[in-house]
């Protein structure tokens, strides 16, 4: 696990797994629009199954993000080296850390209600597939906000 703690590949302070970790956070709005733009030309079966392998792909990167954060030795062994304020980095972290839970509950119950609606012989018309829509939107935002945020996070760990 010594690759963890390399040096990254964006040109910053951060090891390679936050670099990892980050490149992917920021592609991810780009993948959910995809499998949004996919779904928009009636491809459902495969809007589902983007939709379910990205979810699942991002846990996974999930859990290599904690597992490294540990390892390293937490927030403050990783703020070591900013020049930004603690309290500031702080309140940035904790935005970034509600937007992604209240995200990742969205994004789960929006991915559970369609599985369910699916094996009833897929999204109904009507009311069915106008609440996934809008989940869908919400979900989306909530994605693109944790990326943001996850972006502004790094920056201020790694670059200023």
């Amino acid at each position: 696990m010594d690759y963890m703690f390399q040096p990254g590949f964006l040109g910053t302070r951060a090891p390679f797994f936050m670099d990892f970790v980050t490149l992917i956070v920021a592609l991810l709005p780009l993948l959910v629009g995809l499998a949004i733009f996919v779904a928009r030309y009636h491809h459902y079966t495969l809007h589902r199954i983007m939709q379910s392998t990205i979810f699942v792909l991002s846990l996974i990167v999930v859990g290599y993000f904690e597992y490294g954060v540990r390892l390293a030795g937490g927030y403050e062994a990783l703020a070591q080296g900013t020049h930004v304020s603690h309290h500031y980095l702080l309140a940035v972290l904790v935005l970034h850390i509600v937007i992604a839970v209240v995200t990742l509950g969205i994004w789960s119950s929006t991915l559970l209600a369609a599985q369910k609606s699916y094996r009833r012989g897929g999204l109904l018309p009507g009311v069915d597939s106008y609440v996934h829509k809008r989940a869908g939107i919400r979900t989306f935002i909530g994605i693109s906000l944790t990326s943001l945020t996850g972006i502004w996070v790094y920056l201020l760990l790694f670059v200023f």
